[in-house]
């Protein structure tokens, strides 16, 4: 594992050499699929395969659940760029090595980003296999001065203090409200806030995310979205909701569950994305 706090243009600039050497494909679209939802990868078409094992300086993930390779191909008439699997804070990587990854695909080129995780629902009203719209997120790491924009500003990527008062693309959650509206799926919207892990939240914890306006609460995403919008990149966020609200106390939550909540989500989130997609 690199113990270089802050990974260097010439790293991201190899990583980016390295992906083009080894696809024909163009990207200008990518996808972060998150715990047990890898699933959507399989309907890429004339795909290119890199694992994350062979791309100098790339983090590679250490979690049951996330497959660990890039998938480059077409999906309804799009080429994309498939994260099968990410890096999270809690596996010990520093915050600039996290988001490593969308730095390269700002280098690659890669001018939307769909990033999707599993959730822990917060609000009451949500339910396991539900889906949700990031609408705006609560930065609660980056609050504890983990934000992955700490440390030297590359001024070839962005500018030092970047404006995050519209994190998820107004236009792109447009397109993923018809879409659902269109296919008949309930798409909730709401603040998802991004925590360090791995331990999950308590019930008090939980109570107090509710009460400072979250709606569901998970271990990533919120620096990958930080980072791609300080490198001009616009963002649609999905959240699957992997297990119900806690906050009384009574609902232990398992890594497991998370999965297979991912089963039920990955139809619908297959389905939302493909008419975004098509859309664009």
């Amino acid at each position: 594992m690199n113990n270089q706090p802050f990974m260097t243009l010439e790293q991201m600039d190899d990583a980016a050499n390295a992906i083009r050497s080894r696809t024909k494909h163009q990207p200008k679209i990518a996808l972060i699929l998150g715990s047990g939802l890898g699933g959507l990868a399989d309907s890429v078409q004339n795909a290119d395969i890199i694992p994350y094992q062979d791309l100098p300086h790339w983090p590679t993930s250490t979690v049951w659940g996330h497959a660990g390779r890039l998938v480059i191909g077409e999906l309804e008439n799009q080429v994309v760029l498939v994260m099968q699997g990410r890096v999270h804070f809690y596996e010990g990587y520093s915050m600039s090595q996290v988001t490593f990854p969308v730095r390269v695909l700002q280098r690659l080129g890669i001018e939307i980003l769909i990033v999707t995780n599993a959730a822990g629902a917060i609000n009451p009203n949500y339910v396991p296999g539900d889906l949700m719209l990031i609408t705006d997120n609560l930065n609660l790491i980056g609050m504890m001065g983990f934000n992955p924009l700490v440390g030297p500003n590359l001024d070839e990527l962005g500018v030092r203090f970047p404006d995050m008062s519209q994190a998820y693309d107004r236009a792109l959650s447009e397109l993923a409200r018809q879409s659902a509206r269109e296919r008949g799926i309930l798409l909730h919207e709401g603040v998802y806030v991004g925590l360090s892990g791995p331990s999950f939240e308590g019930p008090a914890d939980l109570r107090f995310l509710r009460a400072v306006g979250s709606d569901a609460v998970g271990m990533s995403t919120v620096p990958e979205v930080i980072v791609a919008r300080h490198g001009g990149i616009r963002v649609l966020g999905i959240s699957g909701i992997s297990n119900k609200a806690n906050l009384d106390g009574n609902t232990p939550t398992s890594h497991e569950e998370v999965l297979e909540a991912g089963q039920v989500m990955v139809p619908k989130l297959e389905t939302i994305l493909r008419g975004v997609l098509q859309k664009l």
